[in-house]
């Protein structure tokens, strides 16, 4: 505890809640949030003013300092003092780089506010868009922070009038974007604007900043920033350093968050009916809603991280009791109860060991089995609906074989591998049951880069092949003809189905957790019936969720119906799971069971004879239908000055790139375009390259989309043959059978 001077003030702040903001830092990647965070922690004396800015004490992972980049959201709590109040500031640094995007929504859950980052030079990118994006999602209020405007002065070369218009830019961008996608009662309430003290703006790598506010309370102006980075190197450097102990950063930020960003008081009520489908009524809604330290515990589960002492420590927020050691509770989603055996406080790499974290603050625990991010731990004896899943801005759409290197490892493999996919829900991990091998799936190259590292920290010697490109397989209309039969190998069962499109709108409800196999069939058959169209039967008789796909029974007035529908249900996931033109997943798919006949004696009707009697009728109606391939596609943007544009263009339609659009601002063009993720391996390089390195640019995961006609047979081809099967797929009429 004696490490943190502040341990003790936090902890008594916590049971305060209208001094409580709990917030997070977004940004693109490279826009200075971790030397920003610097700053705010050298203010609480967690670390020395001196090497603020360069110590980037939240990227606490060696490959994280190694490559100056953010990998994993951080957490820590600093004590602010404000207009003579202290206030307790939760903070959570998140990463920038898209691949790493699902920590950002992660965090995004357990805050009330964010600060956004903005490069003054680049101003907001992709990726900056994409975090508010999420943010407002999650009904998170945002402020903005201008920073590098120490780059508009020595390189730009801008006067203080032509800076402030560089600042209304980037403020109206952001604006439109809080117009955009803000909830429609915080549209207008939630727009920054510098008069009120809602933006700042500084450098964090020199450690200073300022509002307006504090302008006018300090007595600065823009011309005597200017004037601070002009004259003798030696100089400036003398006359930066004065103008930091001025206008330190952390005044105005830290002052921000506790002026402009709610308490749990205020946010809980308004995010509630976002992030939690349950009565607003019942013990625990009301509890919510007040922040009740007293009430029923529910706390949301938005970390996992594997300690090597400590076990599974989940990290979230709490929203209404408290976590305590020795508390019995249960796991909502897992439907398994545990106890709580340590309550810690997170402080960036470390943990404090705590007695107790009340409602409206981020805890720490460990001792609990079978947990997952996303978990919901409640109170024990108390009935509640676990939180909304949480929807993540991209798939992981590159995968790559993997294996270690030595046979003898692979207890470690297996062991390395869990605590990944554990602690990272974007890292999918399973065994490719024709080829046997071991494939890693993630958000993009960078993704599993580190992944790969990580493996190695872990002690752990890995072969990696290259990248692979996830497809997709769907159908392009509808099953016209007359159900489908699939006979049993033993000729004694019989089952006909039929196959259909799912509209786009059940396909992102599935994807986002808001149609799920959790859901009691009232809720779901509601949902289908009122939101989608679906006829009552159909809505109430889905049965499983497979992806993004469903199966629904039709069936009426069968015997022994029940006793093989498990068997159905494991035949369709296997369906599903990997499809039949190129063993890829099935993508939006709605299978109907219209009809079976089933055989009397049990002995006639195991999981050997019901398998395949599912997956050959569904892979028949499936290659009846116009069966199409679906690869990832990514939305690109690049902001590169005018004299670099073609060589941005012509690298794009080499790569079967589409542009969508060209903007001019000033002397640079932001292009907008489409590529998809096949095309796209290697192309930082040749960007760089082609550019001269003037290129600023970001990509993120866009939509699934066809592959062009002219390409598929050979994509399959290609698929197929890696995967050691025959190159061209089965017919339809391979799995069709005559009555």
């Amino acid at each position: 505890m004696g490490r943190y001077r502040q341990v003790e003030e936090i902890v008594k702040l916590m049971n305060t809640p209208e001094r409580i903001r709990n917030t997070s830092i977004i940004a693109h990647v490279d826009h200075g949030k971790t030397t920003l965070s610097d700053s705010l922690l050298a203010a609480a004396g967690i670390i020395s003013e001196q090497v603020a800015g360069q110590k980037l004490f939240l990227d606490s992972w060696e490959l994280e300092q190694k490559r100056q980049m953010t990998v994993f959201a951080s957490n820590i709590s600093l004590v602010h003092e404000y207009k003579g109040v202290e206030y307790l500031i939760n903070l959570i640094d998140t990463p920038g780089h898209i691949d790493f995007s699902g920590a950002v929504t992660r965090s995004l859950r357990a805050v009330d506010g964010a600060l956004v980052v903005v490069d003054a030079v680049e101003g907001p990118m992709t990726q900056t868009e994409t975090v508010l994006m999420q943010a407002l999602r999650e009904r998170v209020k945002p402020i903005l922070f201008i920073n590098k405007v120490d780059r508009l002065i020595k390189e730009l070369k801008l006067t203080p009038e032509e800076i402030q218009r560089k600042f209304a830019k980037i403020i109206l961008r952001i604006n439109n974007l809080i117009e955009k996608y803000a909830p429609p009662e915080h549209k207008k309430d939630w727009q920054v604007s510098v008069e009120d003290g809602r933006v700042a703006f500084g450098s964090a790598l020199h450690k200073w900043g300022l509002n307006l506010p504090h302008m006018k309370a300090k007595g600065i102006s823009f011309k005597d920033i200017i004037d601070a980075y002009s004259g003798a190197p030696e100089d400036i450097g003398k006359k930066v350093e004065a103008l930091s102990k001025k206008a330190p950063l952390y005044e105005p930020i830290l002052d921000m968050f506790c002026e402009h960003l709610p308490n749990p008081l205020q946010a809980q009520p308004y995010r509630q009916s976002q992030i939690w489908p349950g009565d607003a009524n019942s013990s625990v809604g009301k509890a919510m809603a007040k922040v009740d330290p007293n009430g029923p515990l529910l706390m949301c589960v938005t970390t996992i991280e594997v300690d090597p002492h400590s076990g599974v420590v989940a990290i979230g927020r709490v929203f209404s009791g408290a976590v305590e050691r020795g508390k019995t509770v249960r796991l909502v989603t897992a439907r398994q109860k545990g106890t709580i055996q340590q309550v810690y406080m997170s402080m960036a790499a470390d943990r404090v060991i705590v007695d107790r974290v009340p409602a409206g603050n981020i805890a720490a625990l460990s001792g609990l089995p079978s947990l997952h991010v996303g978990e919901t731990i409640a109170e024990e004896g108390v009935e509640t609906q676990p939180f909304e899943g949480l929807k993540y801005v991209s798939d992981p759409v590159v995968t790559v074989a993997v294996e270690p290197e030595d046979v003898k490892d692979l207890p470690l493999f297996d062991k390395v591998i869990h605590k990944l996919t554990l602690e990272d829900p974007n890292l999918h991990f399973r065994i490719d049951k024709e080829s046997g091998q071991y494939l890693l799936s993630g958000m993009g190259e960078l993704h599993l880069e580190v992944t790969a590292y990580r493996m190695q920290e872990a002690g752990l010697k890995v072969k990696i092949s290259k990248p692979i490109v996830i497809y997709r397989e769907t159908i392009s209309r509808d099953y016209k003809g007359p159900p489908i039969m699939g006979k049993s190998p033993n000729k004694h069962n019989k089952l006909w189905v039929t196959i259909e499109k799912l509209s786009e709108g059940v396909i992102e409800a599935i994807k986002s957790e808001k149609i799920s196999e959790m859901q009691t069939r009232d809720e779901r058959q509601k949902l289908l019936t009122k939101e989608f169209g679906w006829s009552t039967d159909d809505a109430r008789n889905l049965i499983a969720i497979e992806g993004t796909n469903v199966l629904v029974n039709r069936i009426k007035g069968r015997q022994y119906v029940e006793e093989v529908l498990d068997h159905i249900k494991s035949g369709f996931r296997e369906a599903m799971y990997s499809c039949v033109l190129a063993k890829e997943p099935a993508y939006g798919l709605k299978v109907n069971l219209e009809d079976i006949m089933v055989h009397e004696d049990p002995v006639h009707r195991g999981p050997a004879q019901i398998l395949p009697m599912t997956w050959r009728p569904i892979w028949c109606a499936f290659l009846l239908s116009e069966p199409k391939l679906l690869e990832p596609i990514m939305s690109f943007e690049c902001k590169v000055p005018n004299d670099f544009v073609s060589p941005v263009i012509s690298l794009l339609q080499k790569r079967r790139g589409r542009i969508l659009d060209m903007v001019n601002e000033e002397d640079m063009v932001i292009v907008k375009a489409e590529l998809p993720v096949a095309e796209s391996f290697g192309i930082a390089d040749e960007l760089r390259s082609s550019t001269q390195g003037r290129a600023f640019w970001a990509t993120q995961f866009s939509r699934w989309a066809p592959v062009p006609e002219s390409m598929q047979a050979d994509v399959i081809r290609q698929i197929r043959e890696r995967r050691g099967l025959s190159p061209t797929p089965p017919r339809a009429e391979e799995f069709y059978e005559e009555e």
